[in-house]
């Protein structure tokens, strides 16, 4: 084999050596040069309920295997639109999170179809000591008034979800621990002491119902988990009386006034007697204070006579009444 042959052969090793190596590097070393897409974002941190315009979104740059459904890519898509849920600097902006061209303005474009926005007014002691917020999942608890016999607490809408708290569609923001460090963030702390609003997405028939609530007793909130979407399957709304915190107490309430009612059926007692008072309320009476005296029967006039005859005897004149 002449030289020249074998010259072609090794050069032609040392290319194929060449490719190879090259294959092997851009297919594990080299980076893989991957499509980009530009989308709109938050151009800062942006509360639910903004009316977006132009000067709210700005362009980022993304991969197009990571870009999300349902982005916008123009402004003009966005712009007069209300942001539904809350959004962070540099989040995408997506169509789901934000009204309907026709939709309405503000806080209202935030209320589901079919739903209504009714608000009730608690305090601390009545909201779970302030810690219900916007967004928070609640049961709403109706308690009437009146007597141990008459009082109840029923249930009367269950797992709804808080649209405010006065004007508030957000959690209150949170504040940073005190010394710093890596400790989780604490709430800040709320008002205390007064009356709020909350509102409440519910549905009209719900709507009534916490409507007549309001109107005739006592509304309380009870904070429940948002994953907790359990709820009660009896045919009536679970209810509890005065005898689930006193047992007996309303036999011994219905008992003393069935005595109440014999002693007043065995005759009218002197009320202004002490003694004769504390036994019609069933009270010892006390022995020491003296019983008041009894009054003295009155005094009956004699019947007037019917008749009146004169009576002459000789010189005696007499007058004789007479009776029927």
């Amino acid at each position: 084999m002449d030289r020249q042959k074998l010259l072609m052969i090794f050069g032609g090793a040392a290319l194929a050596a060449a490719l190879l190596t090259w294959f092997l590097y851009s297919a594990t070393v080299a980076p893989k040069t991957e499509k980009l897409v530009q989308v709109l974002a938050a151009n800062g941190n942006l509360a639910a309920g903004t009316r977006l315009q132009a000067n709210h979104f700005k362009k980022i740059t993304m991969a197009a295997k990571d870009v999300p459904p349902g982005v916008l890519t123009d402004p003009k898509a966005g712009v007069d639109r209300t942001l539904l849920y809350p959004l962070s600097l540099n989040e995408p902006v997506l169509a789901a999170r934000l009204s309907s061209v026709s939709g309405a303005d503000g806080v209202a474009s935030m209320i589901e179809p079919g739903k209504r926005a009714v608000s009730v007014s608690v305090n601390d002691a009545a909201s779970a000591s302030g810690l219900i917020q916007a967004r928070s999942h609640v049961d709403v608890l109706f308690t009437k008034p009146g007597s141990m016999l008459e009082a109840v607490t029923t249930t009367v809408i269950e797992n709804v979800v808080v649209l405010s708290v006065g004007r508030a569609v957000e959690p209150v923001a949170t504040a940073p621990p005190a010394g710093g460090g890596n400790a989780a963030a604490a709430p800040a702390p709320a008002p205390t002491g007064q009356n709020r609003a909350v509102t409440l997405l519910v549905t009209p028939e719900q709507a009534r119902v916490l409507e007549l609530a309001k109107n005739q007793g006592r509304v309380s909130l009870a904070l429940r988990n948002p994953k907790d979407e359990s709820k009660s399957e009896a045919a009536e709304p679970p209810s509890v009386t005065a005898e689930a915190i006193d047992p007996g107490g309303a036999y011994r309430s219905q008992r003393l006034k069935m005595q109440a009612q014999n002693r007043l059926r065995g005759g009218m007692p002197n009320l202004r007697d002490d003694q004769a008072w504390a036994k019609l309320i069933g009270e010892d009476p006390d022995p020491n204070k003296p019983a008041a005296a009894p009054r003295p029967p009155a005094k009956k006039e004699p019947p007037k006579p019917k008749f009146v005859i004169d009576v002459f005897r000789g010189e005696k004149h007499v007058q004789e009444s007479f009776q029927e």
